[in-house]
């Protein structure tokens, strides 16, 4: 590890279904840590607000459509992987609009906050679990 890590600021979004239960996605094979679990989210954009980011992705990623007063701030991750350092800020949305399908990620789940910790998510992502289950 470099003494100066690239710092990547991506934002991730905790959709709840009326179950009370957290959507998570399964990165696909062939990509950077391949085969985790995620939060939805992505890249911020340059100009982008965290909020355009999350309906952006949540569009490009899902195929649903939210609106920034659906999007509550709920807690941040800040990791160090081997080739950069993350910092996402993580949002909770209870409404969008459309059906929720797999666009870019192999699989999708609805899992209650508390079993969570039974799938193999990204290392920043384990960290929100306890937010999660704090709030639902």
């Amino acid at each position: 590890m470099s003494e100066k890590q690239k710092i990547l600021l991506v934002v991730g979004v905790a959709l709840v279904d009326a179950d009370r239960r957290v959507l998570i996605a399964k990165r696909p094979e062939n990509k950077s840590m391949g085969g985790f679990w995620e939060f939805p989210g992505g890249k911020i954009e340059e100009g982008e607000t965290p909020e355009k980011a999350i309906i952006r992705e949540l569009e490009e990623e899902l195929g649903i459509f939210t609106k920034t007063a659906c999007l509550a701030p709920l807690a941040f991750a800040s990791h160090s992987y081997e080739d950069f350092h993350l910092l996402m800020p993580l949002y909770v949305c209870r409404k969008w609009q459309g059906q929720v399908r797999a666009i870019e990620h192999q699989e999708l789940k609805w899992v209650k906050p508390r079993d969570l910790y039974n799938f193999k998510l990204l290392p920043a992502d384990i960290s929100l679990i306890s937010h999660l289950c704090d709030l639902l």
